[in-house]
C-alpha cells in the first residue's frame, strides 16, 4: 500500500524538533521562498532541503508519490505559463533576448526561460520541506506543540484528527479495492483501461465514506463520553519542551527570511535582473 501524507517514525535531528518548531520554520521558510524571485537565494533554498531530508533519514521510496506529484503539477504549471503569458519574462525584467520561434506569438525568450527557470526553483524549495514536515511530524506531539504555544487545544486536537485519519482513508480504501477485486472488480493498468480503472475507482468511493462516516461517529461518540471540550485546558501524553535545536532551528529560518527581504533593497524590488 502506497502512503501519501503519513507520519514516518525515524530517529533523526529532524524528528527530534517539536511540531511547533517545525510548523514555524515551514512557514518562515515557505514565506522567504514564495516572496522572493532572487534566482541565487532560491538556488541554495532546494540543496539546503535535499540536505535536511538526507539528515532526516526519509528515504525516497518512502516519498516518492508526492514527489511524482509535484513534478507533474510542476511541468504543467509551467506549461500554462507559457501558453498563456509566454511574454511574461520580458515584461518583468525589461529586455526581450530572442532565442527562437515556435510558431505564432509563442517565442522563447532568454528572460522568459529565467523567469520560469525560478518558478522551477520555488517548487523545488518548498515542496521537499512540507512532504518532511508531514514525515517527520507524529500528529499528537504536533498537537501538543501547537496548543503549547497558544493555539486553542479544540483546534490542536482537530488538526491531529486530521493528520491521523489521512493514512486511515487510504488503509480503507486499500481493503476496500482488494475485497472489490476479489468479487472481479480489475484495477490492474495493463488490463483495463484508463476511463474503465476510473470509473471502478469512483465505485469504491460510496463504501469509502460510509465507512468514513462509521469512524467519524465513533470517534465524536467517544470524545463526548470522555468529556472532551468540557474544560479550557487539558493535558497532553506526548507533549515536549522546547530545546536548543528547536531555537536554533527558528533563529536559522528567521535569517533566511531576513536575507529573502535584504535582497529586495540590494535588488530594488522581488526580481534579481542579470539582464541589465
Amino acid at each position: 500500500m502506497i502512503n501519501i501524507f503519513n507520519y514516518i517514525e525515524k530517529k533523526s535531528p529532524v524528528h527530534k524538533l517539536t511540531g511547533a518548531t517545525k510548523l514555524l520554520c515551514l512557514l518562515i521558510w515557505s514565506l522567504a521562498a514564495m516572496t522572493s524571485f532572487d534566482t541565487r537565494l532560491l538556488a541554495v533554498m532546494p540543496v539546503l532541503a535535499f540536505i535536511l531530508f538526507f539528515v532526516s533519514k526519509i528515504k525516497f521510496s518512502e516519498v516518492k508519490v508526492m514527489f511524482y506529484f509535484t513534478f507533474i503539477f510542476m511541468v504543467l504549471n509551467n506549461l500554462l505559463i507559457f501558453l498563456f503569458s509566454p511574454e511574461h519574462g520580458t515584461t518583468i525584467y525589461g529586455t526581450r533576448t530572442v532565442l527562437f520561434t515556435i510558431f505564432w506569438r509563442y517565442v522563447v525568450t532568454a528572460e522568459q526561460l529565467f523567469y520560469q527557470l525560478n518558478v522551477i526553483l520555488k517548487y523545488l524549495a518548498t515542496i521537499p520541506i512540507v512532504i518532511l514536515f508531514v514525515s517527520t511530524t507524529d500528529p499528537s506531539e504536533f498537537a501538543s506543540s501547537l496548543n503549547r504555544i497558544g493555539v486553542s487545544y479544540k483546534i490542536a486536537y482537530s488538526v491531529s484528527l486530521a493528520l491521523r485519519y489521512i493514512p486511515d482513508i487510504q488503509r480503507e480504501y486499500h481493503d476496500i479495492s482488494i475485497a472489490q477485486q476479489a468479487r472481479g472488480l480489475e484495477m490492474a493498468s495493463g488490463k483495463q483501461k484508463l476511463i474503465k480503472r476510473l470509473k471502478n475507482a469512483a465505485d469504491m468511493l460510496f463504501p469509502l465514506i460510509v465507512s468514513s462516516m462509521d469512524r467519524i461517529e465513533i470517534i465524536a461518540s467517544a470524545m463526548e463520553l470522555r468529556g472532551f471540550g468540557k474544560n479550557k485546558k487539558r493535558t497532553w501524553y506526548s507533549a515536549r519542551p522546547f530545546a536548543v535545536s528547536d531555537y536554533l532551528s527558528i533563529a536559522f529560518c528567521i535569517i533566511l527570511a531576513a536575507v529573502s527581504v535584504g535582497l529586495r533593497f540590494v535588488n530594488g524590488g522581488r526580481y534579481f535582473n542579470p539582464f541589465i
